[in-house]
Formats: structure tokens, C-alpha cells, sequence
């Protein structure tokens, strides 16, 4: 994933149509677990593909949004909060102009409250698949066999896991050269695609009869399942930036559909299959059904490894927005300080928020219906409306924004309201990760 000014500047470096396509597949669309047993069978997939046109649908309403924006306004380039800052300064509406900044501030709060969430998910995915290959060390054979359930005390608290990845985070955060964080997006690109492979390898191996699992689940699930969904396509944010960067921004728009319809394909063919292989049977991220032997333990740590890279480049976004302004209010023999203190503190928050709530599954479903959903799919279609009212826009087009933001904010608010429901549910720890827990048809793949 390769992220350089994300926010504010103006200026980038040229990059070749290769890394165009590669900033685009890994930055936008993460690399996460997508969840298609919250609704499985048949409704999961189609539900996958609709939410996908729909989000890839809302990218293109924001570049065509920004660019209006910037041909009025003279500007060679506007990002995500500044598009709703200067739409609201232009729309009929005199309340709204005169608040017009609180655009600005609000889709930079969720765009911080979103990343940080994604940075937390990231601990608990390295910290789980951490913790199982060493308590499971003893007991790993040579011999790929479908995995058992093997009834293991644990030898240390996964939030032990946490603590001891902390370090090291903190020190790759430090790193601020976008350049040498490329060559780590490069290294997470090939642990990644290796592991993948070998995944799709495994799980199409004698998959079972399918005719005995579900079409559907229930509704309580179809909402877990939507943050979930809204999640692993959440990337609107760095639509702008990434676009700013290419050395061709015409073509931005073919990329884009482009990666789309590859993580799109992606996403529901490995959910789907893995879904059939692993049934309700299956764990909060595939790698944890993954057979007890050497080889794909090695592809637990690949995974675990292309994982800690991309936590700096995630956690890249929050820090463009809050440490100028933080580092603004001090003088400047103490601005290096107080930048590495910031990126510290940032760190350990979401250290700490994945030990406070160590549910992989259920922390993925509520970031995303809590802050994602409304970037993605409630403020784009918004935008549009206010951008391009006053220029006679059609009875359709302000339908279907209308129907759009409508949608996504349905799914956030009983998104939300289920995600913190099956939150304060009393669980055993021991079967946390498992999709068990509170739904026999819940799948996560990364």
C-alpha cells in the first residue's frame, strides 16, 4: 500500500501505471476479513457485489465532486474534507455556509476514527494468528491434515500477544519517509499474495455438499454482515490523494474499476468457498482454521507479516491530519518530540482498544458501521446534491443519492446497534475468534 500526502498536500511524486495499480488494489480496498456467513449461502455473495458497485459507485460521485470543485475554485487539487467544506460554502442553504468548515472537521474526525479502527483490527488479527502458532508449536506436524480441535490450555492471554507486537509498531510508525514505506507495502504485496495462494489452494480441496447449508441467516446477522462488507471496500478516503499522485489522474478511473472488480471477484469467490469448506465450523479469520502444519503456519506468519507493514501505511492517514496541528501549538525545537510522542500515543490507543475489546469479528463490523458506512456511502451521495443542485441535476440521479445515503444510514445506525448489542454479551474467552460465539454461520477471510 503505497500512501504519500494524504490530506493536505498539494504536490506528489510521479509513480508508474504499475504502482497506480498497486496503490489502488491495496490502499482502497484492504486486504480484511470479509464476512459472508453473516448472511450466507446465496444472500452473502449477491449482498457482497451490490455493496461493492454501490461503494465503487460513491468514488466516482467524489472525484467527479472534487474535480467540479477544483476547475470553480482554481485549485489543482481538493481532498475529502475539503470537497464538503467548499461544496457547503456554495450551497443555498445560509446555516450551512456559515458552518461550512464543520464539513472539514467532520469527515476528518471519522476519517481518524475509521483508520485507528482498522489499526486495531490489525493488532487483534497479528496478536490471534500469533498466539496460535506458538502455543500450537508443540504439537505442529509435518503432515497437513484438516485441522482438529485441539483442547490446548492457553499458555498466555492474547493480550500478552498484543503488548509484545506493541514495540515494534511503535518503532515502524516512526519511520515518516514514504519511500522506504513502499518498499514495506512491497513486501506486504508479496507475503499477502503468497499466503492467498496457498489459501484458495487449501479450501477448494474437498469441499463438502453445500446443499445443506443455509441461503440465509437472519436479520441480526445481515447487519454484522453489512459493516463487515462496508468495511473490506472502505477506501473512499484515499481515492483523492491516490489520484493526485498518478502520473496519468485520467486514467485514475479505469484503475479504479479496475481493482475494484479484481477484490470484488476476490472477496466473494474466497468467501464463498471458504464458507462451503469450513461451515459453522468457521473461525473470525480464515487463517485460523488453517491445518496444523508447518506449511501453513508459514502462512499464518506471512499473513501476520504483510499485516504489521500495512499497519503503518493505515495508520498514515490519521497522523497527516492530527500531528501538524498538534505540532503546530509547540515551538519548534520540540516539534520533532512532540511529533514522535503523537505517533506513540496513537499507537498504544489502538494497542490498548484491541485489548479492551478483543473481538476481531465484532470490532470489524462496528468501525464500519460507525464511521465507514458514512464515508463511504451516507456523505458522497450528499455531496453530490449539494455540489451539483444548483446546476439542474435530474429527478433520477437525486433519487438514487437520495436512496444511497438512505441505505447507508440504516445500515449504520442498526449496524451499530447490533455490533454493541452482541458486545456486551457475555462470551467464553477461550472461544472468542470463533464464529460460534454467537452465530453458526458467520464467516471472516482475510
Amino acid at each position: 500500500m503505497s500512501k504519500t500526502s494524504l490530506l493536505e498536500r498539494d504536490d506528489s511524486e510521479s509513480n508508474s501505471q504499475d504502482d497506480e495499480s498497486k496503490s489502488i488494489s491495496e490502499s482502497d480496498f484492504h486486504l480484511t476479513e470479509v464476512n459472508l456467513s453473516f448472511s450466507p449461502g446465496l444472500v452473502g455473495p449477491i449482498s457482497l457485489l451490490v455493496i461493492g458497485i454501490i461503494t465503487a459507485h460513491c468514488m466516482v460521485i467524489l472525484l467527479n465532486c472534487a474535480n467540479h470543485l477544483s476547475q470553480r475554485l482554481q485549485k489543482t487539487f481538493v481532498n475529502y474534507g475539503e470537497a464538503m467544506m467548499y461544496s457547503l460554502e456554495s450551497c443555498p442553504n445560509a446555516w450551512l455556509r456559515t458552518h461550512s468548515v464543520w464539513g472539514r472537521y467532520t469527515v476528518s474526525f471519522l476519517l481518524i476514527v475509521t483508520q485507528l479502527g482498522f489499526c486495531s483490527v490489525y493488532f487483534m488479527f497479528m496478536a490471534d494468528n500469533l498466539q496460535q502458532l506458538v502455543e500450537e508449536a508443540p504439537v505442529t506436524s509435518n503432515t497437513c491434515q484438516p485441522r482438529k480441535m485441539l483442547v490446548l490450555t492457553p499458555i498466555l492471554d492474547v493480550r500478552f500477544y498484543m503488548l509484545t507486537i506493541l514495540p515494534f509498531l511503535v518503532l515502524l510508525v516512526f519511520i515518516q519517509n514514504l519511500k522506504v514505506l513502499s518498499v514495506f507495502s512491497t513486501l506486504a504485496n508479496i507475503t499477502t499474495l503468497g499466503s492467498m495462494v496457498l489459501i484458495f489452494e487449501y479450501i477448494m480441496q474437498e469441499i463438502p455438499d453445500p446443499s445443506n447449508l443455509p441461503l440465509m441467516a437472519s436479520w441480526e446477522n445481515f447487519l454484522l454482515f453489512f459493516g463487515t462488507a462496508v468495511f473490506t471496500f472502505e477506501g473512499v478516503g484515499m481515492v483523492l490523494p491516490l489520484k493526485n499522485q498518478m502520473k496519468h489522474p485520467q486514467q485514475f478511473a479505469f484503475v479504479l474499476y479496475l481493482g475494484m472488480t479484481l477484490v470484488t471477484i476476490l472477496f466473494i469467490c474466497l468467501g464463498s468457498f471458504g464458507y462451503m469448506r469450513f461451515g459453522s465450523n468457521t473461525q473470525a479469520s480464515i487463517t485460523l482454521n488453517l491445518p496444523n502444519c508447518w506449511l501453513y503456519q508459514l502462512v499464518k506468519l506471512m499473513y501476520s507479516i504483510g499485516i504489521f507493514f500495512t499497519y503503518a501505511l493505515q495508520f498514515h492517514v490519521p497522523a497527516e491530519i492530527i500531528i501538524p496541528f498538534v505540532v503546530s501549538q509547540v515551538s519548534e525545537s520540540w516539534t520533532l518530540f512532540a511529533d514522535l510522542s503523537v505517533r506513540t500515543a496513537l499507537v498504544c490507543l489502538t494497542c490498548f482498544s484491541a485489548i479492551l475489546i478483543p473481538r476481531l469479528d465484532l470490532v470489524i463490523s462496528l468501525v464500519s458501521s460507525v464511521s465507514s458506512s458514512a464515508l463511504a456511502l451516507i456523505i458522497p451521495p450528499l455531496l453530490e446534491l449539494i455540489t451539483f443542485y444548483p446546476e439542474d441535476m435530474s429527478c433520477v440521479t437525486i433519487a438514487k443519492d437520495i436512496m444511497i445515503s438512505i441505505v447507508g444510514l440504516l445500515g449504520c445506525i442498526f449496524g451499530t446497534y447490533q455490533a454493541l448489542y452482541e458486545l456486551i454479551q457475555p462470551i467464553n474467552r477461550s472461544t472468542a475468534n470463533s464464529t460460534d460465539v454467537y452465530s453458526p454461520h458467520y464467516l471472516f477471510l482475510f
